[in-house]
């Protein structure tokens, strides 16, 4: 530790060397069911943080059973940020999103401790950790890409979205409308895959990324078993608590909140809907590994290793 460098005091009197004066930022990434919250509330515990999600759909109000929402006891424990921001007829851009959350680590470094930005969103992460800019609009491009939404439907559009730029139909749900539109505009008026709008290495804060490697054939046994919990634990009923939600834009096509709405149309039976949103769920989970393993700055650790969260906790000191 050089005698230059500044400390921060964590919650439990122990310190961290920091080259700003600050803490670094820690993120916990990985797919859907990895486990990243039970490590996030362990960390936080041997670290004195607190936690910054980085979850698209939790920001929303009364969707708390399909998204994994922490838990009112949870959060009691932990500090937690940027959950319940928004009613879900809000249509929340990752725009939108990046000054808040950065807001909050700034809070939670200024008072000594350590933010932990937690999720799965791979575009919320890096808009977040890295100096990532957002295009303009045009408002022309836009309408007439939502009156081919309208028409097309979402997928066909997808289909568009993945020629153009591949990796950007990876980050993206081809049921996500809205975003697709957006990668699209992007594309066309600036002459670029929307990717390429996304810095190779430019990290706003020091920090440390960890993602937890879960063997596909068990994170397909982890997603399911979520799911089926999910449905016992009133799912379909907190979906009708939302009378408005199959009128939102974003909020509407997230997991297992579309297929319960189509269930409830009678479109589909329950034992379809469960099975839909479980597949459905591990193709997002793919996804969002292929756009975590492309940030060489991930180090990948087993969600499994008994030690797991005093290995974190190190990394952590050794950044500092």
């Amino acid at each position: 530790m050089g005698g230059s460098e500044s400390t921060v005091a964590r919650g439990d009197g122990a310190r961290w060397a920091t080259r700003d004066g600050l803490s670094p930022v820690l993120s916990i990434v990985g797919p859907t069911a990895s486990g990243k919250s039970a490590l996030a509330m362990e960390v936080a515990a041997l670290v004195g943080g607190e936690i910054v999600t980085a979850d698209s759909m939790q920001v929303y109000r009364g969707m708390d059973i399909g998204t994994a929402k922490p838990t009112p006891a949870e959060q009691a424990q932990v500090p937690h940020h940027l959950l319940d921001l928004w009613d879900i007829d809000h249509d929340v851009t990752v725009a939108e999103f990046q000054p808040l959350a950065r807001a909050a680590i700034d809070d939670v470094r200024q008072r000594g401790s350590i933010a932990l930005l937690v999720g799965g969103s791979g575009l919320y992460v890096r808009a977040v950790l890295d100096d990532l800019q957002f295009p303009g609009t045009d408002l022309a491009v836009r309408a007439r890409l939502e009156a081919e939404l309208v028409a097309l439907g979402p997928a066909a559009l997808h289909s568009r979205l993945a020629a153009a730029d591949p990796a950007a139909a990876l980050a993206i749900l081809p049921t996500n409308g809205r975003r697709v539109v957006r990668a699209l505009e992007v594309i066309e008026i600036t002459g670029s895959p929307f990717t390429a709008t996304l810095p190779d290495e430019s990290p706003v804060y020091p920090d440390v990324r960890i993602g937890l490697d879960v063997p596909l054939d068990q994170l397909a046994e982890r997603i399911a078993d979520r799911v089926r919990r999910m449905w016992a634990a009133g799912l379909v009923d907190e979906v009708r608590s939302l009378p408005d939600l199959a009128h939102t834009r974003t909020a509407s096509r997230a997991l297992g909140y579309s297929q319960v709405l189509r269930m409830l149309s009678g479109e589909i039976n329950e034992a379809t809907a469960v099975e839909e949103t479980i597949m459905a769920t591990r193709r997002f989970a793919k996804r969002q590994l292929t756009w975590f393993r492309r940030d060489q700055r991930v180090s990948w650790l087993p969600f499994d290793a008994p030690d797991l969260a005093a290995r974190v906790a190190a990394l952590i000191g050794a950044r500092a």
